[in-house]
């Protein structure tokens, strides 16, 4: 049997497909990663010297210098808190709520609040002060 010397051609990898890939990657962690961004709400936050970081996918519930409070960016009554918390957990998962205050609503309202999310199935309920972020 007689063999044929081959001829010494180099053999190329073609990275187009490789830089296409990085590409749609890149893309697609950009559009599933989530933003949390609070309402435009004029709110001026409790200070606490043992604040730490906050969970960015809790659900937040904010209650303005007006004792309005809000869920998602729409108004709700102090009623409709425990059954919007509970349908949000269900649907999200997630049972940790954060309650973003202004510094001058009168404590019962807060205890209203965060009595109603913890009858909503909110395991862990915090109060959002200036140095958290997230």
């Amino acid at each position: 049997m007689r063999y044929r010397e081959r001829d010494n051609t180099e053999q190329q990898v073609d990275l187009s497909p490789l830089i296409d890939m990085v590409f749609i990657l890149l893309i697609f962690f950009m559009v599933s990663a989530t933003f949390v961004k609070d309402m435009d709400l004029d709110i001026q936050r409790p200070k606490a010297a043992s604040a730490t970081a906050s969970n960015s996918k809790a659900i937040r519930v904010y209650i303005d210098q007006h004792n309005d409070t809000y869920i998602d960016g729409k108004s709700v009554r102090s009623w409709v808190i425990q059954s919007r918390v509970r349908d949000l957990i269900a649907s999200g998962g997630n049972d940790t709520v954060l309650v973003v205050t202004d510094e001058h609503v009168p404590a019962s309202k807060l205890v209203e609040v965060v009595d109603q999310c913890r009858l909503g199935g909110a395991r862990d309920v915090g109060v959002v002060t200036r140095g958290e972020a997230g």
